[in-house]
């Protein structure tokens, strides 16, 4: 698949046919993840498989909040990717201080980047994602036994979709760009 065409039917999906997901094409997937640009390279992102259907089932009960379809995908999608980050590296310099206003705002920024290079990824090998940011983040954490040095920061539905979802309409150029 191209990158057009990859990039212009990659959806959000939150249905899935529950077909298991080959751990290797987990691992394909994490590896073309890996090439997401991120800050002086830090490549401060790093992944969680989790598959088994008795900790999915935990964090459905215990960490998804309500209101929200997540306990509806994290059940039924084969495997759920919790997507941490290395604190305290991106945006910095050696002494410790920020590079830039932005404080630790680069580290999301660069999980961001993460987080889209996977979903083309796993588009790119017939696979459907949802990226997912509502859930009780600290409560999660600790269940997962995330290193200190760490953080989570999204969870992220992978398996085979359940139909391919319209495009939801998008802003036209006019709106996005002006140029000076």
């Amino acid at each position: 698949m191209d990158a057009q065409t990859c990039i212009l039917t990659r959806r959000s999906h939150r249905e899935f046919t529950g077909q298991k997901v080959d751990r290797a094409l987990v691992e394909k997937i994490i590896s073309l993840a890996a090439y997401a640009p991120s800050w002086k390279n830090t490549q401060i992102s790093r992944y969680i498989a989790i598959e088994d259907p008795r900790i999915k089932g935990d964090i459905v009960e215990r960490f998804c909040l309500s209101g929200t379809n997540n306990p509806h995908i994290i059940s039924t999608c084969p495997v759920l990717i919790a997507q941490t980050f290395v604190k305290n590296r991106c945006g910095y310099e050696r002494d410790g201080s920020f590079s830039t206003d932005r404080g630790e705002g680069w580290q999301f920024y660069d999980c961001g980047i993460a987080a889209q290079t996977l979903c083309l990824a796993a588009r790119d090998l017939g696979l459907g994602t949802v990226i997912m940011g509502v859930f009780d983040r600290k409560g999660l954490q600790e269940y997962l036994e995330i290193p200190e040095d760490q953080e989570l920061m999204a969870l992220i539905a992978l398996g085979y979709p359940a139909g391919q979802p319209d495009a939801p309409k998008r802003k036209d150029v006019d709106t996005l760009l002006s140029f000076r």
